[in-house]
């Protein structure tokens, strides 16, 4: 019972923390094209992404250890791609790399 809580409690807090950083890059990403300084506009979206991030990573390793921890990693994972299915390029878009 003590694993299935970690897990899960791990597995809720990734997808916030995934839903927060892969957000946060998509309202970045779609602001560069109007911003004064793209440079750092970006530098600054990383640094503070990434802080939230392994904030959120060492909480949950400090509480529930490495279940909770791996729970974390896999919600990130899943919210990382239902983001790149949602809003990622289409195989019929114009400047694909291939």
């Amino acid at each position: 019972m003590q694993v299935a809580l970690k897990l899960a409690v791990g597995l809720g807090v990734g997808l916030v923390l995934g839903w927060l950083h892969f957000g946060a890059l998509w309202q970045t990403l779609s602001r560069l094209p109007k911003a004064r300084m793209p440079g750092l506009l970006l530098m600054a979206s990383l640094i503070a992404r990434m802080a939230v991030l392994l904030a959120g990573f060492y909480l949950v390793a400090r509480w529930g250890g490495w279940l909770a921890l791996s729970g974390a990693l896999a919600g990130v994972v899943l919210v990382r791609s239902w983001m790149l299915r949602r809003v990622g390029p289409r195989p019929d878009e114009p400047g694909e790399a291939r």
